[in-house]
């Protein structure tokens, strides 16, 4: 079996070939020793820097003290390699190779030379501010380093983190600055900087924080604070108290007041003008009556339109009998037949097809039914279907949209709006069923009425105003179809209007229980005519006492219907 081919020395790139070193595992690194190799690093740094970089020459023909430069410089870059990474362990070393000892030492060390030239030039072009990334450094298998598998040699990186938990082991506490090989050991300065890169007016000064005594708040301060807000809010719930109180007296007062009976005037405004006196006393007495004021003339006052003539409803047509209208129908489709025929005869018209059925086929078709009558019943079906086709379209055609019948209806409501508005006013004992406020709101909306609910825990007074037919509607509604008896438990999806959540709004007791609605009744207040709406809209207001109910009703001039409501007898 053949040799293996050996692995030619000079290849640097193919690391996983080469031999395996025979060097154990580098010992950690002493404080003392990692300060002293810091400091030769950077003192031979410095050094580097002095020195302009030496030209790229053969090795061959360099002189000793070029050679000489390059070897200072190359122990300079191990120096700082070893203060970031290992440094090489105390124990038996191998000696270095001889520069001229064999051609294949000689080419190896040409060869990493190079190498580390290539490195010291990319160094000082990045310096210059080029932007070249200098190469890694070279790893060696005959130096002391830490080895993986399969011969691979360890980062430096690696290897400090390796140190550190070495270290931290045998009980060293004091943690080292990593030191990172591919930056400048140098530090800094501000002059160093380069003025294309840095900018100077980013800079901050440092603005030292001003120190504060500390400042304790006063025992009981935010108790006083609390006390003084409750106390004010106890004086302006007394004030709202007090308020309403006054409010109360002065309407029950009003409330009273509104049944007394006026003493009637001395005179009244008619005869203001035909008395002499302030009194009827006198107007016996020649001098007690204005007689220059009466003349022979008689005055005419201006003569006014009535308004009763425009009110007056039409004419509606006389109501015929079921044989009534037949006869009718019988006469107005003779005329019109016979109106065809004369344009038909004139040749107006053109002749219209039979109208062929099953029941006259044989009559109107009798040579084609004997020939062909299975033909003939097939034409005779399609003609009756087209007819009922025909039929059916053109109810279609007559029918309304929805938008048309909403039109039609506010039409008829404006144009009986338009005849008179007519007024009236209900008395209902309670509306605490929610069905029944619903009923009452969404019918006159319906019905386009306006008016008012006025919702009080001793009677509810509602007025409606509109055309004849809506008001009549309603006033059925009210009197007739609604069952004020009727009561039930709220169901939980119902929506509570605002104002309507107080108790005698609700269905239900104090204890849960349904209310007992057997007394509750509408009753009819008054029903006129009047000259136009005093309401512009629909709506509804909850009142606690008779003056507010009278506010709301003293707006349209109507608080009277609130005490003639009040003086009703309900049965």
């Amino acid at each position: 079996m053949p040799e293996k081919r050996p692995h030619p020395p000079s290849d640097l790139n193919n690391d996983p070939k080469r031999p395996r070193s025979t060097n154990g595992s580098p010992a950690p690194m002493t404080d003392e020793e990692r300060r002293k190799a810091d400091v030769a690093a950077r003192i031979a740094a410095l050094k580097a820097k002095a020195k302009p970089p030496a030209p790229v020459v053969p090795v061959a023909s360099a002189p000793p003290a070029l050679k000489e430069d390059v070897q200072a410089k190359i122990a300079a870059m191990k120096a700082r390699f070893a203060s970031g990474g290992a440094s090489p362990s105390p124990g038996p070393r191998s000696p270095a190779p001889l520069p001229n000892s064999s051609p294949a030492n000689g080419n190896d060390t040409q060869e990493r030379v190079r190498a580390q030239l290539a490195a010291l030039q990319a160094k000082t072009a990045q310096r210059r501010g080029q932007a070249a990334p200098p190469p890694p450094p070279a790893r060696e298998d005959s130096g002391s380093m830490g080895r993986g598998g399969l011969g691979i040699g360890l980062h430096p990186a690696l290897l400090g983190e390796r140190k550190a938990q070495s270290s931290e082991q045998k009980g060293d506490k004091k943690t080292a600055a990593k030191v990172n090989p591919y930056l400048e050991q140098g530090s800094t300065t501000q002059d160093e900087k380069d003025p294309t890169v840095y900018d100077p007016r980013l800079g901050r000064a440092r603005i030292d924080r001003k120190t504060r005594d500390m400042v304790f708040n006063e025992k009981g301060k935010f108790i006083a604070q609390a006390e003084a807000l409750r106390a004010q809010e106890r004086l302006e719930k007394m004030k709202q108290e007090m308020q309403a109180q006054l409010r109360k007296k002065e309407i029950e007062e009003a409330t009273e007041k509104s049944y007394l009976v006026k003493t009637p005037p001395e005179v009244e405004w008619w005869d203001e003008g035909l008395v002499s006196v302030g009194s009827y006393a006198d107007i016996d007495k020649p001098n007690g009556v204005k007689m220059d004021v009466i003349t022979q003339y008689v005055q005419h006052p201006v003569l006014l339109e009535p308004p009763q003539e425009k009110l007056q409803p039409t004419a509606k047509a006389m109501y015929l009998t079921k044989k009534e209208q037949k006869k009718m129908r019988r006469q107005r489709r003779m005329e019109e037949h016979k109106d065809q025929q004369m344009k038909i005869r004139l040749g107006i018209v053109p002749t219209p097809e039979p109208k062929v059925k099953k029941s006259n086929l044989m009559r109107v078709l009798g040579s084609e039914a004997v020939k062909d009558p299975t033909a003939v019943e097939a034409r005779v079906n399609r003609q009756i279907e087209e007819r009922a086709d025909a039929h059916e379209q053109a109810n279609e055609e007559r029918k309304l949209t929805k938008e048309e019948r909403h039109e039609k209806l506010a039409k008829q409501q404006e144009s009986d709006a338009a005849k008179g508005i007519r007024m009236a006013v209900f008395r209902v004992e309670t509306l605490s069923y929610g069905k029944h406020r619903y009923q009452i709101d969404i019918n006159a909306k319906q019905q386009d009425l306006t008016g008012m609910v006025v919702l009080h825990p001793k009677l509810n007074l509602v007025v409606v105003e509109g055309g004849r037919h809506g008001v009549e509607a309603y006033k059925k509604l009210m009197l007739r179809r609604i069952k004020w008896e009727e009561n039930a438990a709220p169901v939980g999806g119902e929506r509570v209007k605002e104002g309507e959540e107080r108790d005698w709004l609700q269905p239900l007791d104090e204890q849960g229980r349904i209310k007992d609605l057997s007394y509750n009744r509408c009753s009819l207040v008054w029903e006129g005519e009047e000259k136009q709406r005093a309401f512009k809209k629909w709506g509804s207001r909850v009142c606690e006492t008779d003056g507010e109910a009278k506010d709301a009703l003293a707006r349209m001039k109507m608080e009277n219907m609130w005490t003639l409501a009040q003086s009703m007898k309900i049965e």
